[in-house]
């Protein structure tokens, strides 16, 4: 394979890949350990072709080049600095893939797709209008401190995609991003079932004529309003180590790969970012952002030329050891039942497995404050300020990495 070195519009020189051919990737290994997938169990001698299946189901977002220039007279190629925002689209592709096709869902190549399918690729075409484009992520960047053509660490990308799905009607996704290593339960069963406040504040406030800012019959919401549970896709960014990866971790992180409800890890190694969907032996297995392809155009009918949008190879490997400590952990919920049950494997993991990566408490803490609940728009000021200060810490941790 050709490699070259690249560094467009970014101080640090990345690793491209120049040709992608499908013999030059290494196979899986002939093991009898087990490989994990997304939450999915495979027998690496057997079910050789279900885990290929399975990975090539998976959206594949990559460096992508000629397409419209971001801001309007921006970049058009995202290669050497938008790894980690591909590594976003992928953690959040996953999430809209489970919400509206399923976990079981498997791609084809040739076939006619689903329309909801075609919908997801929309939302990630490389246009200003998309609603989880290269060009919607880069620009809602700057209102988290990063410049367009900067990279990106875990953390931002996670504030960026959370202000992003607000406008995701379709989906309708609540997107939690768990800060100081606490999950809080009560937090997100407020964001996900937010008709509870409502209800409450009618049942309280009864005879008044107006609640929290709004008319009297605001508890009238719309259907979608009052769905039971909305979706829920919860990252938590992560630091599992100073330079490098606590060992301590292993087996936790592990095993969040085994979880049903997984949608993988996005990380990688200073610089350069991975999005791992899983793990044999010592090894995570992972989808790599670092090739240049063309922009796509959908097709006068509607449908994607996607053959470019899933690795039709076998996926990367690499040890475990080799992952930079940074890291942002993902988790999708459709129902609260789902939820429930994720808490449950959660605290068993944290009973049997090494070091436990974050904290899982039923209420908030009282030295935490919770941006969340205070109702702000997706610009809020706090929350600028707390990933200001958490990216900071991330660029010092990445110059210690280097």
């Amino acid at each position: 394979m050709v490699l070259k070195i690249e560094a467009p519009q970014s101080s640090s020189a990345t690793l491209t890949y120049e040709t992608l051919r499908f013999g030059e990737f290494e196979d899986f290994p002939e093991t009898l350990e087990p490989v994990w997938v997304l939450g999915k169990e495979y027998n690496a001698l057997t079910e050789k072709d279900q885990i290929l299946s399975d990975v090539t189901s998976r959206l594949w977002f990559t460096y992508r080049k000629n397409f419209p220039p971001i801001g309007g007279t921006g970049p058009t190629s995202d290669t050497g600095w938008g790894c980690m925002l591909r590594c976003g689209q992928m953690i959040l592709g996953e999430a809209l893939m489970c919400r509206h096709l399923g976990r079981d869902w498997r791609w084809a190549r040739g076939q006619k797709q689903r329309e909801e399918y075609i919908s997801i690729l929309n939302a990630f075409i490389d246009k200003k209008d998309s609603y989880y484009s290269i060009h919607q992520i880069a620009q809602m960047g700057v209102g988290e401190g990063k410049p367009i053509g900067q990279w990106y660490g875990p953390n931002t990308v996670a504030q960026v995609l959370k202000k992003l799905a607000v406008f995701d009607t379709w989906s309708r996704l609540v997107v939690h991003v768990a800060m100081d290593n606490t999950v809080v339960i009560e937090e997100i069963k407020r964001l996900c079932m937010p008709w509870l406040d409502v209800a409450g504040a009618c049942g309280e406030l009864e005879g008044v004529g107006e609640i929290n800012g709004c008319l009297e019959g605001a508890c009238a919401l719309a259907e979608e309003e009052t769905a039971l549970w909305k979706p829920l896709v919860l990252l938590i960014p992560l630091r599992l180590g100073l330079s490098d990866i606590n060992e301590a971790y292993i087996g936790t992180l592990k095993q969040c790969f085994m979880l049903p409800q997984s949608l993988g890890v996005i990380g990688g190694k200073p610089n350069s970012a991975h999005y791992f969907i899983g793990y044999v032996g010592e090894e995570l297995i992972y989808l790599d952002p670092h090739t240049t392809q063309p922009a796509v155009e959908p097709c006068d009918d509607g449908q994607l030329p996607d053959d470019s949008y899933h690795c039709q190879h076998p996926p990367c490997r690499m040890h475990i050891c080799e992952l930079d400590p940074s890291i942002a952990a993902g988790f999708f919920c459709r129902t609260e039942d789902e939820f429930d049950d994720w808490c449950m494997r959660i605290r068993r993991v944290c009973l049997c497995c090494g070091l436990p990566m974050f904290e899982l408490v039923d209420s908030q803490p009282s030295h935490m404050v919770s941006v969340d609940t205070l109702n702000l728009t997706p610009d809020f000021s706090d929350s600028d300020r707390l990933e200001r200060f958490f990216d900071s810490e991330d660029e010092e941790f990445e110059i210690l990495s280097l």
